[in-house]
C-alpha cells in the first residue's frame, strides 16, 4: 500500500512541473515584444526637427539668467547621434560663452529699441514702489524680475531699489546685491542700444534716478 501512494505523489509533482512551464514561455514573449517596442522608441527620438536660425553672428540679443550678450558663431555639433546646431554666445560683462541650440532660441530676446529705452527712462525717473511685506518676499519678486529678461521689469527693480544717498546703513546688502545686478544688466542694454560708453550709460540713468554721480558701483 505504501508504495501505490509513492506513485501517486510522484505523478503529482510532475504534473505541477508540467503546469509551469507553459508561463514562462509566454512571459519571455513579453519581455521580448516590450524590448522590441523601446528600439522603436529610440529610432523616434533619432529624427528631430531642426528650426531655422533667427539671429546672426555679431547680433546682440538677451539671455534673461545673463544679460546682454553677443553672438559670436553658429556651429553644429553631433550628440548622441543626432545633429545640433547652436549659437556661441559670449557675455562680455561675466566673461561667460553660453551654448544655445537653435531650437531653444525661445529663451532669446533680440535687444531693446531706442523708444524702449527711453520708456525705461520715464521709468527710472518715477518714484519708488515699496510694498510692505517682508522683505524676503520681496526679494524673490525682484529676482523673478531680474530673470525675466524684460526691460522695463529690470527698470522697475532699479526703480524700486534706488537710494539717492551714499549711505550704507541705507540699504542691506541683500538689498543692494539686486539693485547692482539690475543695475548692471540695464546699463549693458543702454550701451548697446544707444551706442555710448559704460560712462556715459551711467550718467543717463543716475541723472533719471535723481542719484548722486559720485555714488561708486561695484562691478
Amino acid at each position: 500500500m505504501p508504495r501505490k501512494k509513492n506513485k501517486k505523489n510522484k505523478k503529482i509533482i510532475k504534473a505541477k512541473k508540467n503546469v509551469k512551464i507553459k508561463p514562462l514561455k509566454k512571459i519571455i514573449e513579453v519581455k521580448k515584444q516590450s524590448a522590441a517596442d523601446q528600439k522603436i522608441i529610440i529610432k523616434k527620438v533619432k529624427k528631430q526637427a531642426t528650426e531655422k536660425k533667427e539671429y546672426n553672428i555679431n547680433d546682440h540679443v538677451v539671455y534673461p539668467k545673463h544679460g546682454v550678450g553677443k553672438i559670436i558663431a553658429v556651429d553644429k555639433a553631433t550628440i548622441g547621434e543626432i545633429s545640433i546646431q547652436y549659437y556661441k554666445i559670449l557675455i562680455e560683462r561675466d566673461k561667460l560663452t553660453l551654448t544655445i541650440p537653435i531650437n531653444q532660441q525661445g529663451h532669446l530676446r533680440p535687444i531693446s529699441s531706442i523708444n524702449q529705452i527711453n520708456k525705461c527712462v520715464s521709468i527710472l525717473k518715477t518714484k519708488p514702489k515699496i510694498k510692505r511685506t517682508m522683505w524676503s518676499r520681496r526679494a524673490q519678486e525682484y529676482e523673478q524680475k531680474i530673470n525675466s529678461g524684460k526691460i522695463y521689469e529690470l527698470a522697475e527693480v532699479v526703480k524700486d531699489l534706488n537710494k539717492t544717498s551714499n549711505t550704507i546703513a541705507d540699504q542691506s546688502y541683500s538689498e543692494r546685491q539686486l539693485f547692482e545686478q539690475a543695475y548692471d544688466r540695464l546699463q549693458s542694454e543702454f550701451e548697446v542700444v544707444l551706442k555710448i560708453t559704460a560712462d556715459d550709460a551711467k550718467k543717463k540713468m543716475n541723472k533719471a534716478l535723481g542719484r548722486n554721480q559720485n555714488i561708486e558701483m561695484t562691478q
